[in-house]
């Protein structure tokens, strides 16, 4: 990819977008990132990226922007670089709750427009991030995607489901994270010491995902190969079970869902 990217906002995800790009070979010249606080952008600086608290000037320099600010923030960075954006630029937003019809209503020309939302993986390139717009092109949607893939794995799905996006996707690593403070607790109380359960627990989770990515099977697939008849296995899935495990986590989704919706 050739073209000049602006990151307007270098907080946390703008900076692991910056650094996905950057890992992926992309060249620092042709990356610019904004930030009210520039001192906070210097590694990026000395790597030779254009760093600059500047957002039109950022925008009229690039092909793509990608939107990475606070949602409160977003109507009025989109009004205040609206007039330097063109019918030919390509604008991503990664910023919750603000849907395509909305940043269109804040801009005078009509770019093509993207909603992305990955999650806090970005910053270790394992982000999986769902991707959304109403009117696009194949090399449009081949660059998005190129993108974001520098993060982890990206797919296209509908904007009406970004907000299940954001629960699934994003809410969803706060979901996995407990549990597996769940089993580090459980591992404590069965003898182990913090730090070996912690080693066994994330690895053990790691281990489960990979079976499923790399093997397509359905979840329960892969739990008949480890529950034997009468074994420990199945009377700790049963347990759970009848504590109401699957339920709990069934109800936190859809909760989740329900009150960004």
């Amino acid at each position: 990819m050739e073209q000049n990217i602006a990151i307007i906002g270098g907080g946390n995800l703008g900076q692991a977008i910056a650094n996905g790009l950057l890992s992926s070979g992309f060249l620092p010249s042709n990356l610019t990132i904004t930030r009210h606080k520039t001192a906070l952008l210097s590694e990026f600086k000395l790597k030779g990226v254009r760093v600059s608290s500047n957002n039109s000037e950022a925008v009229s320099q690039s092909d793509i922007i990608i939107i990475a600010v606070k949602p409160y923030k977003m109507a009025s960075v989109l009004e205040d670089i609206s007039k330097s954006i063109t019918n030919s630029h390509l604008l991503i937003s990664v910023v919750s709750d603000f849907s395509i019809d909305s940043i269109n209503s804040h801009l005078k020309s009509t770019p093509t427009v993207y909603r992305a939302m990955p999650n806090t993986a970005s910053s270790v390139n394992e982000s999986i991030t769902c991707i959304a717009t109403q009117k696009s092109s194949e090399s449009h949607t081949n660059d998005v995607i190129s993108i974001f893939n520098t993060l982890g794995k990206t797919i296209h799905i509908n904007e009406q489901l970004m907000d299940a996006a954001t629960v699934l996707g994003a809410c969803g690593i706060a979901y996995v994270l407990r549990f597996i403070r769940g089993m580090i607790q459980g591992g404590i109380e069965i003898g182990f010491d913090a730090k070996t359960a912690t080693e066994i627990a994330t690895q053990t989770v790691k281990g489960a995902s990979e079976l499923l990515l790399q093997k397509g099977n359905h979840p329960e697939a892969e739990i008949d190969k480890v529950t034997t008849p009468k074994g420990c296995t199945i009377a700790g899935l049963n347990e759970m079970e009848h504590q109401g495990f699957s339920s709990a986590l069934i109800k936190g989704i859809k909760t989740s869902y329900d009150n960004i919706t």
